[in-house]
Formats: C-alpha cells, structure tokens, sequence
C-alpha cells in the first residue's frame, strides 16, 4: 500500500482525527469528482471535519466530506454532501475489507491535496477509535514534550 507525503498544495486536514482516532495506516487515493468541484478545492473550499470512508460493492466511497459549491460555475453545481468514489487498486481494496471487517478499524480522510501533477488526491487513514483515557493520555504526552522542546531552548540560549 502507498504510503507518500503530500508534495503539492495542501487544501485542508482533518486534525480532530489524529485526536478522535490512532492512525494505524495511511492511504493515498484518487477522487472521482466534477470540474467545478476540483475549482472549489483548489480555492480552499472543504471540509473533512465529520467525513469517513465505506467499502460497497467492492468499491470504496468518501461520505460526508463538504465541498462547497464554485461560485463562479456557469453550469449544475452537485450537492455538497455527495458520496464521492475513490480511486485504489483491487489490492488495496481487499485489504482494506479485511481490515474493516475483522479487526474493527474505520476508515477516516486525513487530508486532501494536490499532487505534483496536479491531481486532487486524499490521504485516508485506517484508524482505531481511542478511548477517553487514550485521548487525555496523548495530551499529557504532548505538553511533556513542549515541556522539554522549552527546556533544551533555554540551554542552547
């Protein structure tokens, strides 16, 4: 499975999900989508805030991801809200149906960018939900490391 950092224009994350779930995996896929929506998120226009992926029909889908309508479009703009189709190898695809089903991940939109070619790609990642100890165990773990970042500034100052 691919595993790339973006390269182009970052169009907007997801950072409640590196807060709700423990990424486990990272995917890159392609998005099927229509010319004034590519407009719209290459302007900035979406959100992935309460977005996630499902596996139908040996096809993978993106639900609940919002990108806004192009204002400047001259003809149909679709709904907002649509299921979107992604774009992943048969491989992939099975995988990720094994993983869903038997080991009880979910699958939720990281990212969404444009690569080196300028192709609209989405960073999906096979997550495990945390519980509310995780989330505030986390928490404690970063402001440790704030803690000691401040600490090794001051010495080198």
């Amino acid at each position: 499975m691919k595993k790339k950092d973006p390269g182009g224009k970052v169009v907007c994350t997801n950072k409640k999900a590196y807060h709700d779930y423990t990424i486990e995996q990272v995917l890159e896929a392609g998005m099927v989508l229509s010319g004034p929506e590519v407009k719209s998120l290459r302007a900035g226009k979406a959100n992935l805030k309460d977005g996630y992926a499902q596996v139908r029909q040996g096809e993978v889908f993106l639900y609940n991801v919002h990108i806004s309508p192009y204002v400047f479009a001259t003809h149909y703009s679709p709904d907002p809200l649509r299921p979107r189709k992604l774009l992943l190898n048969r491989k992939e695809i099975s995988k990720l149906i094994g993983k869903v089903k038997e080991q009880g991940c979910t699958l939720v939109p990281l990212k969404v960018y444009f690569n080196e070619k300028g192709k609209a790609k989405l960073s999906l990642g096979l997550a495990r939900g945390k519980k509310h100890y995780d989330k505030r165990e986390s928490l404690k773990k970063q402001e440790a490391d704030r803690d000691m970042e401040r600490v090794m500034r001051r010495r080198r100052d």
